[in-house]
């Protein structure tokens, strides 16, 4: 088996660096949610998630694979495509030790914009500053409420997007408040409402957001409305 491991010298000072990432999966797409829905996608999906939300629909990412790819592998490969996206998803990407590896390589060497979508549970400072962080928090339908850490707030870049997924009129509420709450209007590039198909029709929420006067997007996953998925 491969090391992942190698050492690396900084002014006298030895650490340890990741060279390899679990992967579930990587396929290339059209990006279906945030703002940059509609462009061309290369999708880097590593393997592992800490939650276990009731609506998932990437129930093949949960568990470790056991299936570690060489970054260098990964980002040859995202360089050889003409899409003009890559992504970091999961599962769970901050939760394996060489995601920030894989990141910053990426968004040094890729040529491409880096997404990172992560469910807001770890400290997304561990995303690179030219990276942009799409951050899913969770509301309390989907059985992984109050799993946000709330230091992630401060931790947002103007230029990172926010997600929303609903289950019904009690998650729209408690979003809405949250997004108050918070200012987070205000603070990030978009904060995106999502409805979860089997459970809450699209027009109704859009209706929702009219009747408040939201300042947040209606997001329907394009991906699966063009049968991409």
């Amino acid at each position: 088996m491969k090391s992942l491991l190698a050492l690396c010298g900084l002014d006298g000072v030895w650490f340890v660096a990741m060279t390899s990432v679990d992967i579930c999966e990587t396929f290339v797409s059209i990006q279906g949610e945030s703002t940059y829905a509609g462009l061309g996608c290369v999708f880097i999906r590593l393997a592992g998630c800490n939650l276990r939300c009731g609506y998932c629909d990437t129930e093949r990412a949960l568990e470790a694979a056991g299936n570690f790819v060489e970054i260098e592998s990964l980002v040859s490969d995202v360089q050889a495509s003409r899409v003009p996206l890559v992504e970091i998803t999961g599962g769970e990407p901050l939760l394996q030790a060489g995601f920030s590896e894989l990141a910053e390589t990426l968004v040094q060497k890729s040529g491409k914009t880096v997404l990172v979508e992560t469910n807001g549970s770890l400290d997304i400072s561990l995303i690179p500053s030219a990276a942009v962080a799409i951050v899913d928090v969770k509301c309390p339908e989907s059985g992984a409420g109050g799993s946000f850490e709330l230091e992630n707030i401060d931790r947002l870049r103007k230029y990172d997007e926010l997600k929303f997924v609903l289950m019904g009129r009690d998650d729209y509420e408690w979003a809405r408040g949250f997004v108050a709450e918070h200012g987070l209007v205000d603070k990030v590039r978009a904060v995106h409402f999502s409805p979860v198909a089997e459970k809450l029709d699209a027009a109704i929420l859009g209706g929702w957001i009219l009747e408040d006067c939201l300042g947040v997007r209606l997001q329907i996953q394009l991906h699966r409305i063009a049968g991409m998925e």
